[in-house]
């Protein structure tokens, strides 16, 4: 199975459309969304309306369920809140039953997906380090061969062993089955490693290899739909041309 992994949306058409084109030249036999495909960006309906038709599973994530009325958001940063308020008003009732609905882990095997830590689903602890990753040691063996994640908006991937967790750096890499592997596949539409490119993977599970990819975007085209017509915090149109 050839699957295309991503994360992280946030109502940043642009870049959807950007990933998903270059999915199209990968020859994927499944598409799969990490969550958050609500939060930041001016485009919420659009994206979910794509989302929902194109993957064959979509994970519920922490801004998906603040604006499905799952979780609270209260403590939320202002901005943040605001955007939440903002998507909750413009989603249509179709779209906001399909994220009451998600679910917070798929699993195709031994290949599981879930948006934040898998050790809480429904706490959305982030994981991009070593020592957020070794909270994985306990539920060794429940954990998939490999595991995606999404939250960080960071690219990081690591290898869990029984005892140890070891930082895998490269861009992509080989399945060895004695680890366990936690990947976390980066953001589309808010990249938060300096780099604006949108952030997509690819898992070939037949052949054990994994590869992280990114493609570029009109971001100046994502933000000025920021400013000028969902009018929400600047902040949010800035980041994208930083990617922080």
């Amino acid at each position: 199975m050839r699957y295309g992994i991503f994360s992280d949306v946030h109502a940043n058409l642009d870049a959807l459309e950007a990933v998903l084109r270059a999915f199209e030249r990968e020859k994927i036999d499944a598409l799969v969304c990490l969550g958050d495909t609500v939060g930041y960006g001016a485009q919420p309906n659009d994206c979910c309306d794509i989302v929902k038709r194109v993957t064959r599973y979509t994970i519920l994530g922490n801004h998906d369920a603040a604006v499905a009325g799952r979780m609270d958001y209260s403590y939320y940063y202002d901005a943040a809140r605001e955007a939440l308020d903002w998507h909750s008003r413009q989603l249509t009732s179709e779209n906001m039953n399909w994220l009451r609905k998600l679910n917070y882990f798929e699993r195709d095997g031994a290949t599981h997906f879930c948006h934040g830590s898998p050790v809480d689903l429904e706490e959305f602890e982030y994981i991009f380090s070593v020592e957020q990753a070794a909270t994985c040691i306990p539920i060794w063996d429940s954990l998939g061969q490999i595991t995606f994640i999404g939250h960080s908006h960071l690219c990081k991937s690591f290898a869990i062993g029984r005892e140890r967790v070891y930082e895998v750096v490269t861009k992509e890499f080989e399945i060895h089955p004695e680890f366990r592997y936690i990947v976390s596949v980066g953001s589309v539409g808010q990249p938060r490693d300096h780099d604006p490119r949108a952030s997509y993977t690819i898992y070939d599970s037949g052949r054990g290899k994994f590869e992280f990819k990114r493609v570029e975007y009109d971001v100046g085209a994502a933000a000025r739909k920021i400013f000028n017509d969902a009018r929400l915090s600047d902040s949010f149109g800035a980041r994208l041309f930083a990617g922080v």
